[in-house]
């Protein structure tokens, strides 16, 4: 499956030398960030044509849609672009755990700082 990017998106992306780029998931109905992947632009262009979220596995080398193995689904309402365009923002409903670890957001394992509590 081969899909083309709007060359105006495309101008905008601003990629790593690995030609990838940030992708944040947020739940739709909660707002919590779920994860973070890489996109290319093809990931970009597949997610865009079938609202399934589409990433590209750096250690496999290939394209991944989330589910299609766990069942744990990503569909896609919004693509936003940040400022800078090195990032897309997802937002999602999630079905399922988001992270490979089986929970459902990557983020509920280490609190590096947090507001006090009780003071």
């Amino acid at each position: 499956m081969s899909e083309n990017l709007d060359p105006a998106v495309a101008a905008r992306l601003k990629r790593n030398d690995d030609g990838l780029f940030a992708a944040v998931v947020q739940e739709r109905a909660t707002g919590a960030v779920l994860m973070m992947a890489w996109m290319d632009d093809e990931a970009l262009a597949r997610t865009l044509a079938t609202r399934k979220a589409t990433y590209y596995s750096r250690s496999r080398q290939q394209y991944w849609v989330k589910g299609e193995t766990s069942g744990h689904t990503q569909y896609v309402h919004e693509v936003r672009l940040d400022c800078d365009g090195d990032t897309v923002l997802l937002v999602v409903d999630q079905a399922g755990a988001a992270c490979h670890t089986g929970t459902h957001t990557c983020f509920d394992a280490d609190v590096l700082l947090a507001e006090p509590t009780g003071e």
